[in-house]
């Protein structure tokens, strides 16, 4: 059975910068009440005519150029979203098309927040299957089209924002002195509407119904109730891989946690007992971008050279659904 490593990443965000500042001015929030709750500086939110297809393609080419391969070597991609370009198909047959792979499987996982650690363990598999040895696994998001950017949406149109993540994923041997050591990966669809969006969905009859555009279109959070639930599953998953792979948190070179709020990770943080260099955050420049602060936070890390080959670090996500995992990987 060949291991799997982590090649190569790439992460792309739209030019367009959004301050607490400029927020302020729409709704009733300032700066001081946005980073107290949030951690959140700025976030980047696209501009008309960008996509989350489009993100998911630079972060993508910028992550094989890194690999050194052409996207000819390809044999997959898992493209995780939340929010696609359109209700159907998903995002994965566009960023095929786009890379120009011939007709190579582009599989979509709706996984939200943890759409990234569940594409990889999907790429994981595959590998350590035999089916496929190169597979590209993305996250991708375009949160600011569905933000109601009004007082009434105060508490998510200051979080969330957009952005890509991808990362090429490779069988290697073991030599390579690279591999997934373990997963961890949990849901819980009795709390699935404490953090969701409500509408369009087939559910209704006819599926688009103008009034549901102001009543179930927007991201509904019960943000105490996320919270909550977030500190806990986080560090629960975290410790179940270090204990699946034989670690403890001491051998841990690098914790990169989904970039919900700055106060979650605080907590993750130290729940696990963890030095504060050994966890990555950037949710301060980026916001929230739901399945892809997770590959955008590990790109950061490789560029600044605070993982090396051979590091072990973890990846954790937890977000709607509920949906929760973490990864242990020999990097």
């Amino acid at each position: 059975m060949p291991n799997t490593r982590i090649l190569a990443t790439g992460r792309a965000v739209p030019d367009r910068v959004v301050t607490n500042a400029e927020l302020a001015e729409k709704i009733d929030t300032s700066d001081e009440w946005i980073r107290q709750r949030t951690g959140i500086e700025q976030r980047h939110w696209i501009a008309v005519g960008e996509s989350g297809s489009g993100l998911a393609l630079k972060a993508s080419e910028r992550a094989l150029a890194k690999a050194g391969i052409p996207a000819s070597d390809l044999d997959a991609i898992v493209y995780a979203t939340s929010t696609p370009d359109h209700f159907a198909p998903g995002g994965g047959v566009y960023l095929q098309r786009d890379l120009n792979v011939g007709t190579i499987p582009a599989l979509d996982i709706r996984t939200q927040c943890s759409g990234f650690v569940y594409g990889l363990s999907l790429a994981d598999c595959y590998i350590k299957s035999g089916m496929y040895r190169t597979v590209l696994v993305v996250g991708a998001e375009v949160q600011s089209t569905a933000m109601d950017v009004s007082d009434r949406g105060r508490n998510t149109a200051v979080i969330f924002a957009d952005g890509a993540g991808a990362a090429v994923v490779q069988a290697c041997d073991e030599a390579a002195g690279s591999e997934i050591l373990a997963w961890d990966l949990h849901s819980e669809g009795a709390h699935a509407e404490l953090l969701w969006v409500d509408a369009p969905g087939s559910v209704y009859h006819p599926r688009n119904q103008a009034e549901h555009i102001d009543s179930k279109g927007y991201l509904s959070m019960d943000g105490k109730e996320v919270f909550k639930h977030a500190v806990t599953r986080m560090p629960e998953s975290v410790q179940a891989v270090l204990d699946k792979g034989g670690k403890s948190t001491e051998d841990l070179t690098l914790l990169i946690p989904h970039q919900a709020n700055l106060r979650i990770s605080e907590m993750v943080q130290k729940r696990l007992g963890l030095r504060d260099d050994q966890v990555y955050n950037n949710i301060q420049r980026y916001g929230n971008t739901t399945s892809a602060t997770v590959p955008i936070a590990l790109d950061e890390c490789l560029e600044q050279g605070l993982i090396q080959r051979g590091d072990l670090i973890a990846l954790t996500a937890f977000g709607s659904g509920f949906l929760w995992g973490s990864a242990l990987i020999r990097y």
